[in-house]
This record gives C-alpha cells, structure tokens and sequence, in this order.
C-alpha cells in the first residue's frame, strides 16, 4: 500500500510538471520582425538571402512581410500578389537602370507592436542602378529604413517605431531580452543557444516516465 501510495503521488508530481511545461510551451508564440520574400509567377518563396546580398534582376518582384512567426515555415507571406506588371506599369524601362518591384506589407493589428497601427500594404516599383542590392531597391522607395546594430531590418518607412526582433509571448507581449539574429531571421525561433533541454523535450521525457510508472502500478494491483 505504501508503495502505491507513494507511485500515485509521483504520478501527481509528474502530472504537476507536465501542466508546467505544457502551459510554457503554450505562450511561445516566436519573433516579431520583417521577414524577405522573393516573388514568382507562382507566388511568394521565403528568400535564402539577407536584403543587402541579394541584387535582384530587372523585372524581379522582392516582398517584405511584418508579422510575429516561429520560423521560416509559418512565416506569413506578403498579401499583394508578385505582379511585376502591375506594379511597375507605370514605370517604363530605362537605359542604365533596372526595374525592382517591391511588396511592402506591415501586417495586421495582431502583428503591431503595443500602442502602434500597422499601414496599410503598398507596392512600389523601384528604379536603380543594375548592380543595386534589394535593400538599396528598399531604401530608394520606403524610407526612413531602421537597422539594428547587426543589420537586422528593423522598421521600413518608420514601421514600427521602435523594437527589432524581438521574442513576443502567446499574449502578445515582447521579451526584450530575446531577440532574433540577421542570420536566423529566416528561421526564427528554430533554434536556441541555451544549453538545457528544450521544454517539448522534458515534456516528452515526463510522458514517458509518466506511462512507465503508470504500468509499474498496474502490474502491482494486479498481484494484489
């Protein structure tokens, strides 16, 4: 009896955890910050690429999209189409000079820092020299541009006004002291630097323990 007793109050302790760490996991919701597209006839594909590195051809769609995500993979995409003649009909082609179209996309209210209203989207198409980078194609049509120290693409035309990278729990609220690095701002969230465990791992580790001692007391009562 004393056995069980102390199997089902492990069982408890175990259960305790478990709600924890469920609870933890629960309100991360990522990083908040502009992510880089580049555009196709087929739609938006997340850019392999920083801004800055990528000097895109004439006739190329690039995308912008503010939002709050994990990572790459549930990254929001840019809600205007990459329509190269759409956006630069009204921009003929010039000797000398290259054609970037660009999808300027804030987000939604949801996305918005607290205290602050995304703009609505827009497009614009942008005249530079032919070996510009993206970011110039950028800051050619969008300024003020924010960069952090690491390079990291803060805000376009001033949106948002302060902040860049940073974590933002399930309720919405940023942590200051954890931000996304320009190299990972494509897979934010994907990866962490801290030497512990993950807390879906503990949690895996505790369901495991958690049947395992389940079934030790099952097998007790039996013989019982």
């Amino acid at each position: 009896m004393r056995r069980a007793g102390r199997a089902t109050a492990l069982l408890v302790a175990l259960a305790a955890v478990l709600a924890v760490l469920g609870a933890g996991t629960a309100q991360a919701a990522g990083y908040r910050y502009w992510s880089f597209w580049e555009g196709s006839g087929t739609g938006w594909t997340y850019a392999t690429q920083g801004p800055s590195l990528v000097r895109p051809d004439d006739g190329t769609v690039q995308g912008f999209r503010f939002s709050v995500s994990e990572d790459s993979q549930d990254s929001a995409k840019p809600r205007r189409s990459p329509d190269f003649a759409k956006i630069c009909a009204d921009t003929p082609a010039q000797g000398g000079t290259k054609r970037v179209a660009l999808v300027i996309d804030p987000g939604t209210a949801a996305d918005a820092p607290a205290g602050e209203t995304p703009p609505a989207p827009r497009t614009a198409c942008a005249r530079v020299a032919p070996d510009a980078s993206t970011a110039e194609a950028l800051a050619s049509v969008a300024k003020p541009l924010r960069y952090s120290g690491d390079a990291l693409l803060c805000a376009i035309s001033g949106y948002p006004g302060s902040g860049c990278g940073e974590q933002v729990s399930g309720d919405g609220h940023a942590t200051p002291s954890a931000t996304v690095s320009p190299g990972a701002a494509a897979s934010a969230g994907s990866g962490g630097s801290g030497g512990g465990p993950s807390a879906g791992v503990l949690v895996g580790v505790g369901a495991v323990l958690l049947l395992g001692i389940a079934a030790v007391v099952q097998a007790r009562r039996r013989r019982g």
